[in-house]
């Protein structure tokens, strides 16, 4: 279902970005994007911004939390890893196998489907070894191990965990829904096979900034761990780990469907979705919008940047255009 069907007022995504070829634009992303000031207030906006969307991964800091909130406590490496949707690298693997192995698991628990890593490298290396699809390697697993270790240590049946109506799921939408400061107008099932909760982009970087702002509870706790060990929320090759390394102090979690969120320790927050899901433009507005509202650097520009090849050199680019 598009945000457009989603919002009766017939709010829409707007053209965000241009893909430019030999200096001709032959196409455009639409999506919404927006930005929230260090006191929350919205900054400024563009398309749908405040209708319900399905944020994808980036609900998973949002998730641990409510696991955080109902006492699970990991390292901070691990709980890192209960935020991720992981490349699958062997520190991945690894760290998803101690979650599981603290609540006296094993890898057959887990409910993910099987795949191989999603980090390309990885893949090929497990493909060349002979490796299987498996449920390990998928990117949510560690959210998996953290839910079915959470499960564990309240007493509650480990293998329904992904029902709806289990209580762990229960828990985690209405901290969810605290969180965002919004009502949960919508339950999907994401691509791991969890409950996907909606929320509007104004609730998601709400979400974010108040990690991103707390000082102490679990809130903090789950800020910590992903400042600390961002390579475990993603992995040591993909963009949102070269935009976190270049924003000392800040959070930030990519999703499904070209979602993204950041959020900065001054308690400015983004949140940006577009409306055809390509991966390849998420960096791209994410970059312009922190530019947009005066975050600046080299760092973030080159975070931004897709250039397209023609022949195998650069002939154009995908530039935002809000």
């Amino acid at each position: 279902m598009s945000t457009v069907q989603n919002d009766p007022a017939g709010r829409r995504p707007e053209i965000v970005a241009e893909i430019v070829r030999s200096g001709f634009v032959e196409g455009h992303h639409h999506g919404s994007l927006v930005a929230l000031d260090a006191d929350g207030a919205v900054a400024w906006s563009v398309g749908a911004a405040d209708v319900p969307v399905l944020p994808r991964s980036c609900n998973k800091p949002l998730q641990a939390l409510g696991m955080v909130r109902l006492g699970l406590d990991l390292p901070d490496d691990l709980l890192a890893l209960a935020c991720a949707s992981h490349s699958g690298e062997d520190f991945h693997l690894d760290g998803v196998r101690r979650i599981l192995a603290s609540a006296g698991l094993t890898e057959d628990a887990l409910q993910t489907p099987l795949d191989h890593p999603l980090d390309d490298v990885a893949c090929e290396a497990a493909i060349r070894a002979g490796r299987e699809r498996d449920r390990i390697s998928m990117n949510c697993s560690g959210k998996h191990a953290a839910m079915l270790a959470t499960c564990v240590l309240q007493g509650w049946d480990p293998d329904t965990y992904l029902d709806v109506a289990h209580p762990l799921q229960v828990a985690l939408a209405a901290t969810f829904a605290d969180v965002t400061g919004e009502p949960v107008e919508v339950v999907a099932v994401d691509g791991c096979g969890a409950p996907l909760l909606s929320t509007s982009l104004v609730g998601l970087a709400t979400a974010f900034r108040a990690l991103a702002v707390a000082d102490s509870g679990p809130e903090r706790r789950i800020a910590e761990a992903i400042r600390a060990f961002p390579a475990f929320v993603s992995g040591t090759r993909r963009d949102e780990l070269a935009l976190l390394t270049a924003l000392p102090g800040a959070i930030g979690k990519a999703g499904a469907e070209s979602c993204y969120a950041v959020a900065l320790p001054d308690g400015r927050a983004f949140a940006l979705k577009t409306d055809d899901g390509a991966p390849r433009v998420r960096p791209v507005l994410m970059a312009a919008a922190l530019r947009r509202s005066g975050i600046r650097s080299d760092a973030v520009d080159a975070t931004g940047r897709h250039p397209l090849l023609g022949g195998g050199v650069p002939v154009g680019e995908i530039r935002a255009v809000f």
